[in-house]
């Protein structure tokens, strides 16, 4: 029916070093266990540079558990993870941060009473060469991220504003601010419109479009398809821990993918 769906990830069977300058990121037959449960099995998908790419998929699809993999919360069982080409081994969440993987969780990790400055530079403080923090500089720098960025107008939100007074969407984005300030190459945004209303939905997915401006790359991780397909190049469908097919967004409908994506719950298919 969709000629353009693809069954298998279009990088499952290719040398991964024929893409180094292709591919950010590239994540080969990843397998996860969980004693007797398969939460992955052998995952293959890639990350172009400057490119969004969605993964979709039903609650329990693997989609969280492929986040803590890449972001080295936890360790793949099988398979092979490369960036830039490079094979990665052991990863850790600062060799994570160090390679230029960032994480934008669902949950926010923000610290709701301390300010937008404390908050952008938390755990990564600018210091001098007696190791005092510049705060000075800290708040000079989340004041020009705010309008670069943020595009924060409002003469009433500055970098000493708690971050508990801020929408839902703006919360994310200060979580994206962070990622970019920090130089990320690769934004991973686990779930980040949930329990969003319709316009903070639209303030995220904003911030995911300068990021592209940026030349960033973003996985956008959704169980919400009506959320990722307007942001994204490319989906990638997974379910039950399988990356069952990908598609480009140009050659598919919404309401075709949402009618693939309800095919696949209940049947764990795509449609022939």
């Amino acid at each position: 029916m969709y000629p353009n769906l693809y069954h298998h990830s279009l990088i499952q069977n290719s040398d991964p070093h024929d893409h180094k300058d292709r591919f950010l990121l590239e994540v080969r037959n990843v397998t996860k266990r969980f004693g007797n449960i398969v939460a992955l099995n052998k995952v293959s998908l890639g990350i172009k540079y400057g490119e969004v790419v969605g993964l979709v998929g039903d609650n329990g699809a693997g989609k969280s558990t492929l986040v803590k993999i890449l972001t080295g919360a936890i360790r793949h069982d099988g398979g092979e993870i490369y960036f830039k080409g490079k094979r990665i081994d052991k990863l850790t969440p600062k060799k994570a941060q160090e390679l230029g993987i960032e994480v934008v969780h669902q949950e926010r990790t923000l610290s709701e009473h301390q300010p937008l400055w404390r908050n952008v530079f938390m755990g990564r403080e600018i210091t001098n060469s007696l190791g005092f923090i510049q705060i000075k500089k800290q708040k000079r720098e989340v004041e020009r991220i705010m309008k670069e960025v943020l595009k924060f107008r409002s003469a009433g939100v500055t970098p000493d504003t708690e971050v508990m007074v801020l929408s839902g969407g703006e919360k994310q984005g200060v979580q994206i601010a962070r990622a970019l300030y920090f130089d990320a190459e690769l934004i991973i945004m686990d779930e980040p419109t949930i329990q969003l209303s319709v316009s903070e939905v639209e303030k995220v997915l904003d911030f995911v479009r300068e990021l592209k401006r940026r030349g960033k790359s973003c996985l956008f991780i959704s169980h919400n398809m009506y959320h990722v397909y307007p942001i994204a190049d490319r989906i990638v469908i997974l379910d039950r821990g399988r990356v069952i097919g990908e598609v480009l967004k140009e050659k598919i409908t919404v309401d075709e993918l949402s009618k693939m994506l309800l095919h696949v719950a209940k049947t764990g298919k795509l449609i022939e």
